[in-house]
């Protein structure tokens, strides 16, 4: 039988955090999916056409 590394405490706090902060959460996670997809999956072509619209969305700020 495997042993729990977190404790039940801890586990309900990550729960409170992540209902609270879901906005946060997503942002999280997709950053994580971009990063991924530009480091693992992206041909030249692909990100090329990144490039392009970070310039874009660059000068909206």
């Amino acid at each position: 039988m495997t042993e729990k590394k977190t404790t039940e405490a801890q586990n309900r706090a990550t729960k409170k955090w992540g209902d609270k902060n879901k906005d946060k959460q997503r942002i999280y996670r997709y950053r994580s999916y971009a990063r991924k997809y530009v480091r693992d999956i992206a041909t030249l072509d692909d990100l090329k056409e990144l490039s392009q619209m970070i310039d874009e969305r660059m000068k909206e700020f």
